[in-house]
């Protein structure tokens, strides 16, 4: 099979950046939007970040979509699709009405176009994930592959970055009457540009193979079904680990510090929470890469069950050291969490998107990846805090990472080892 260029794959891992400085843009500039488009009042912020949390649910309907069409036409005209419907969104929420234009209805466009914009990035990231995959030499497979994880931090960096830059440039009065929408056209002009780019890209080697065999299906979720259950199962299960470990372990962190005042009380214990945080999310993007040569080196099932079993046994711990009070054990168990997290995304990328052969692979990573995003991912910051409360014990975030950790650890045991070894590319077997 032809070989991707490595422009192709330096473009299809950029994207992935600009991706998710989109979709994260929306939340850091949430108390901004409640202002300008929602007009201020009671509840006004609540709807903004519901509208976040609606995010989760169009994802893998956007996914299932896009992993469809990817599997027919090839993954090229797929992450074409998905960027461009993103280029669209973003522009017009650069141009979008206010609240003292046209009233409530500029708050209705928003939710829409914030829906549109999950639904893109749904798809984009597995589309990614199996790209860099097929494109990739067999024995660097989990490096590259855990690159998608790593850009996606970079994304939200770069959208904090922006965000906090306008506020801080322009005075209150010019930030509400149109310095908002600077962040938004940055993100589209960066989204416009890696449209063009992708135009030029390769398309899948293993795409091009299909096609050429006449193994194309022409049901790819019927055919996912019908032929990578097993796939399914174990993507699930790997995606639930990292979803929970992500956004319980790492977003919800500066909420959990702020909660129990462990670095302070009011707005400098936020700040404090959220500098935290950032350092957390160049760990993210340190460890990343790391983890993923690992894998290529000792093979993905050694180090899913070595990161499920410190999942396991370590975040409580953290949770409840974080929760000490001070500075210091605020950040060491911040880092750590990070670390966890950043982890199991790297080994969890290439890992899941082994599980599915060329035919249905982006059928099968909706399915199973996405779905369990889904489940494991928006809510579960909320699902945290609400235990908190109704508890008080600060270990509690940490049990409930365990508890996954522990209930996927049968599976991942079970796991065929799915990394190239010398002379051999590894396929998945039934369970």
């Amino acid at each position: 099979m032809r070989a991707i260029s490595r422009r192709s794959m330096l473009i299809a891992g950029f994207s992935t950046v600009v991706e998710w400085y989109d979709f994260t843009l929306y939340i850091y500039v949430a108390t901004i939007l409640s202002r300008v488009v929602f007009g201020g009042g009671k509840g006004s912020l609540a709807v903004v970040l519901a509208g976040f949390a609606v995010a989760y649910l169009m994802r893998p309907l956007g996914a299932l979509a896009m992993g469809h069409y990817g599997d027919r036409h090839g993954r090229r005209r797929a992450m074409l699709l998905s960027m461009a419907v993103m280029t669209a969104a973003m522009l017009g929420c650069a141009v979008l009405p206010t609240y003292a234009q046209i009233g409530p209805a500029a708050g209705m466009m928003l939710l829409a176009l914030r829906c549109v914009m999950a639904f893109a990035v749904g798809g984009e990231y597995t589309g990614v994930v199996a790209y860099l995959l097929e494109g990739a030499r067999p024995e660097r497979r989990g490096l590259i592959t855990s690159c998608a994880s790593a850009a996606s931090e970079v994304g939200a960096l770069l959208a904090v970055g922006v965000a906090a830059l306008t506020a801080w440039a322009l005075p209150p009065d010019a930030l509400d009457a149109w310095g908002w929408r600077i962040p938004f056209f940055v993100g589209a002009v960066l989204a416009g540009g890696v449209l063009l780019a992708r135009a030029a890209m390769d398309e899948s080697p293993e795409y091009e193979r299909q096609r050429a065999a006449g193994t194309v299906p022409k049901a790819p979720l019927r055919h996912a079904v019908k032929h990578q259950r097993a796939g399914i199962a174990r993507g699930f299960a790997i995606s639930a680990l990292g979803s929970i470990s992500y956004y319980v372990g790492i977003t919800y962190v500066p909420a959990f510090l702020a909660s129990v005042g462990a670095v302070g009380e009011g707005a400098a214990g936020e700040s404090s929470a959220l500098g935290l945080s950032t350092v957390a999310a160049f760990v993210v993007i340190a460890v990343t890469p790391l983890v993923g040569a690992l894998s290529d080196r000792v093979g993905r099932r050694p180090v899913l069950i070595g990161v499920a079993a410190a999942c396991a046994a370590g975040p409580i711990t953290l949770f409840a050291l974080m929760a000490s009070g001070g500075v210091w054990p605020a950040l060491v168990g911040a880092v750590l969490l990070a670390c966890l997290g950043g982890a199991v995304s790297a080994v969890g990328a290439v890992a899941t998107a082994e599980q599915f052969s060329g035919e249905a692979r982006l059928s099968g990573l909706a399915l199973g990846v996405t779905s369990a995003t889904a489940v494991f991912g928006g809510l579960t910051p909320l699902a945290a805090q609400m235990l908190l409360e109704a508890t008080g014990w600060p270990g509690v975030p940490g049990a409930m990472i365990a508890v996954v950790a522990l209930a996927i650890l049968p599976v991942l045991w079970r796991i065929p080892e799915t990394a190239p070894r010398a002379g051999w590319t590894a396929q998945p077997q039934p369970i």
